[in-house]
């Protein structure tokens, strides 16, 4: 008979996740019919960078139609929001593990300045969204002469 190897890790996440169920089921958290944050509300993964002066936000967001993402400037808060919708419902019973996140989802970052919105530039291709937003020019103290 061939040993039989354990994989102590995935046993523990798979543990976690039960323990938290028991959670979730015992002390449901109480919402308001408008609550935009559930247990459907997902994060997408965001990267923030800098390069040549354009601060560049890729986010990850595979399964969405640019149609389904918002990107809104105000002063120096950069927004993104959408939602993924499940592509076929299946019931939970059925699952044997479920880790894809669906419903909406709300990210919002400041920006080291108050920038330009119509200035900034969004892409989308193949499940990432690219956000290039150029830095405003440092504005140079002016000197005024005395008269």
């Amino acid at each position: 008979m061939a040993p039989v190897r354990r994989d102590s890790l995935r046993n523990l996440s798979f543990l976690q996740d039960r323990i938290n169920r028991l959670f979730w089921e015992a002390f449901p958290e109480p919402r308001m019919v408008e609550d935009e944050v559930s247990l459907d509300t997902w994060y997408p993964s965001v990267d923030i960078h800098e390069t040549n002066g354009i601060i560049v936000v890729l986010a990850e967001l595979p399964g969405l139609k640019k149609e389904d993402i918002e990107i809104e400037i105000k002063e120096n808060i950069l927004t993104l929001k959408g939602k993924r919708t499940e592509e076929k419902e299946i019931q939970e019973r059925n699952y044997y593990r479920r880790e894809r996140r669906s419903g909406k989802f709300h990210r919002s970052f400041t920006l080291p300045a108050v920038i330009d919105p119509g200035k900034v530039v969004a892409s989308y291709k193949a499940g990432m969204l690219e956000v290039k937003i150029p830095k405003p020019e440092e504005q140079t103290p002016k000197q005024i002469d005395i008269k």
